[in-house]
């Protein structure tokens, strides 16, 4: 599916398609994937029965310099925070429903890709 030679954002891309195939398969249903608002992008939201969910997703091809798991860093815990917060005001939904962020690593070193989906991996004030 996915060779070392491609660029990164075909990994990204492609990433974020196993990611919601496999959230699909766990029952999940899909809102939106690369929602862009204030300050940068969701990569999925969907629910989870009455939870709203809004997934990072990291893709990497190896494990070399810690893998998917190192790149969720807490900047980036709070700039998807703040998207998430947008989303929620740009649809009458803050403080409305219950939500979650979870984070899906993507292990495109094996074929197909691995993919290790981690409930509620962060809060929103981190």
């Amino acid at each position: 599916m996915f060779g070392a030679g491609k660029p990164k954002a075909n990994l990204g891309r492609d990433g974020e398609s196993a990611a919601a195939a496999h959230l699909k398969a766990a029952g999940f249903d899909l809102i939106a994937r690369n929602y862009r608002g204030a300050g940068g992008e969701l990569d999925i939201i969907c629910r989870d029965g009455e939870i709203l969910v809004f997934v990072e997703v990291k893709a990497r091809r190896s494990s070399r310099f810690g893998g998917a798991p190192w790149a969720i860093s807490s900047a980036k815990c709070r700039q998807v925070a703040k998207v998430a917060r947008h989303y929620l005001v740009e649809n009458d939904l803050y403080g409305q429903t219950p939500c979650r962020f979870d984070v899906v690593l993507i292990d495109a070193a094996v074929t197909p890709f691995g993919v290790t989906h981690i409930p509620d991996a962060f809060q929103a004030d981190a």
